[in-house]
């Protein structure tokens, strides 16, 4: 059967079995290396009042939050986009 892409949509390269995670959306089990993890900060304090606090010279921290997507969420959220069919690899018709 043929591949669709040389690295099958995984970034393991050659190790074997990766441990399957839960996506944050939807719950579903992916497999660690398979799923799409982006880092944002995150500020417990609402953006106005941060704002009030920073003019009077508060340093309010921020923390890094990790989220780790399936495909089909990240898609979704618009984190990836879906390639347009001129990139796209052909498939098939030669004529």
């Amino acid at each position: 059967m043929p591949k669709k892409r040389e690295s099958r949509g995984r970034r393991k390269g050659d190790k074997g079995k990766v441990e399957m995670i839960q996506c944050d959306n939807c719950g579903r089990l992916v497999p660690a290396d398979k799923a799409i993890c982006v880092t944002r900060m995150y500020s417990p304090v609402a953006p106005q009042l941060a704002q009030e606090l920073e003019k009077k010279g508060a340093i309010i921290m921020k923390y890094p939050v990790r989220k780790c997507y399936c495909i089909s969420c990240a898609i979704h959220y618009g984190i990836i986009k879906v390639r347009p069919e001129e990139e796209r690899k052909a498939r098939g018709l030669v004529i």
